[in-house]
């Protein structure tokens, strides 16, 4: 009986000593996370750590928005995406995404970023108010405004490349986009990207990844 007694004793103690060990872990797993939680917040409340990427509803680029997208989620940077209507927006190649917010619902000092992605269907925002408005009210705002492909002709008629040099996509048989950036006073550059100030343009999908990593570079400096 004695035996059976200081065995049960031993358990418990042994039992309690393996809590009492264990459980500066388990306070600091704890306190990791929480730490790990409150960064979170922080970095989704800054708004350098928040972008907007503008897609067209139907013929976006498809690869220039995932990748643009990639590389700045790869820094920590928050990205939302928005479109002219709510819905399931469609890429060139079949990529789709489900837009919760259009031009009207962004308000623009609560993200470090605007940025326009290309594909056929921008063609359709060049003309569009709300767009011209979206990118003035960053410049006004002091964003980082970025657009890719056909996008920087957007910017071009919304009146905010005057004076700045810029790209954009063109061909030998179609240059009706560089003449839009010099209509809108930009200054032209044959570059793949140009970044001047806090605006950064890119001429196509093959260097959606530098253009990506070149607006995170700009947002956390």
């Amino acid at each position: 009986m004695k035996t059976k007694i200081s065995n049960g004793v031993n358990k418990k103690w042994l039992g309690g000593l393996i809590i009492f060990l264990l459980m500066p872990i388990f306070l600091t797993a704890c306190s990791l996370q929480e730490k790990g939680e409150e960064q979170n917040m922080l970095l989704e409340s800054n708004p350098n750590h928040r972008a907007v990427l503008v897609v067209a509803f139907q013929g976006f680029q498809d690869f220039e928005y995932q990748t643009t997208k990639d590389a700045l989620e790869g820094l920590n940077i928050k990205t939302t995406t928005i479109s002219s209507k709510i819905g399931e927006a469609i890429g060139k190649f079949g990529q789709s995404v489900n837009i919760e917010k259009t031009f009207s619902d962004i308000e623009v000092e609560r993200f470090g970023a605007v940025v326009f992605i290309g594909g056929p269907g921008a063609a359709d925002y060049i003309e569009d108010d709300s767009a011209h408005q979206l990118a003035r009210q960053a410049i006004e705002k002091d964003k980082v405004l970025g657009a890719i492909c056909l996008a920087p002709a957007i910017l071009a008629k919304a009146g905010v490349l005057q004076n700045k040099k810029a790209t954009v996509w063109s061909s030998p048989l179609d240059r009706e986009t560089i003449e839009i950036l010099k209509k809108g006073q930009a200054e032209y550059i044959d570059q793949s990207v140009v970044v001047d100030g806090r605006i950064v343009t890119a001429n196509g999908p093959m260097v959606a990844e530098d253009f990506g990593k070149r607006i995170g570079e700009l947002l956390l400096k």
